[in-house]
């Protein structure tokens, strides 16, 4: 193979994030952590609670926990979106208030190397996953080295909790209105990678919980496995233009602009 060859693409890993939504006196404000300035992918960005599914998230016992007749096809990817806010912020999406000492006791145990389901379990923890609703699928463009397949959910944060970040991937933690950090993205004071800047540009036309997780009724879909729908894809593609080249995402996907000049973005 020469060197001009084109490299086949490196397949994402499957991967999930939640994002937290309140009511504040300005309006809709959603939690963000700040990623450690040292990490491979994104290192020092601002960002939603995430990361890659494991194994665990597939256990079969999670169907067992969905409270409705069927549990959804993107059900895995519920799990680890609400067991990385765990780990990253300390927050859990539960059906009932948590005591902080029982939060405290759940993290321990994850960090202890036993799994989200069983540490769960002795303190009677229970996620909210039906309270979750699929906002985007954001894919990594395809000539990265490091890429993933996405799941953006969207959810209102339990009641009496607060972030308390793991030191590790999250340094820090806040709560803002989307408007907000994308202000201090433009003035150099924050670091977003292009999903979660056009994720910030969608939500910051809601003007509260509930017309956010209504707007996310409005998400894309497409047929997935076992005939249910999942949300469709949103790629982005390096375009050259007589502008000059730039990032353009899938028309109808939901998101604006679907164009954006390629100096403006950040991947990773």
């Amino acid at each position: 193979m020469s060197d001009t060859a084109p490299r086949t693409p490196v397949p994402p890993h499957p991967a999930a994030t939640l994002i937290l939504l309140r009511d504040g006196p300005d309006g809709l404000e959603l939690l963000a952590i700040e990623r450690h300035s040292g990490l491979r992918f994104a290192p020092g960005a601002t960002v939603f609670p995430g990361g890659r599914l494991e194994a665990a998230d597939h256990d079969p016992s999670w169907r067992g926990r969905w409270t409705g007749p069927k549990a959804p096809a993107d059900l895995a990817h519920r799990v680890a979106a609400v067991r990385e806010c765990v780990e990253e912020c300390g927050i859990l999406l539960s059906r009932d208030p948590v005591r902080a000492a029982a939060l405290a006791g759940l993290r321990q145990a994850m960090a202890a190397g036993q799994g989200f389901g069983a540490a769960l379990a002795p303190a009677g923890l229970a996620p909210a996953l039906e309270r979750m609703a699929p906002l985007a699928r954001w894919v990594t463009p395809e000539n990265l080295p490091r890429r993933f397949d996405t799941l953006f959910f969207l959810a209102p944060a339990p009641s009496g909790q607060e972030p308390l970040c793991d030191g590790g991937e999250a340094v820090g933690a806040l709560w803002a209105t989307p408007r907000r950090l994308l202000e201090e993205e433009k003035a150099g004071r924050r670091r977003l990678v292009f999903a979660t800047r056009m994720t910030l540009r969608r939500l910051a036309g809601c003007p509260d919980t509930a017309a956010a997780m209504d707007g996310a009724a409005a998400c894309p879909t497409a047929i997935a496995g076992g005939g249910e729908r999942l949300p469709a894809p949103i790629l982005p593609r390096l375009v050259e233009t007589a502008a000059g080249p730039v990032w353009r995402i899938p028309a109808g996907c939901g998101f604006l602009p679907l164009e954006t000049s390629a100096e403006d973005v950040r991947l990773g």
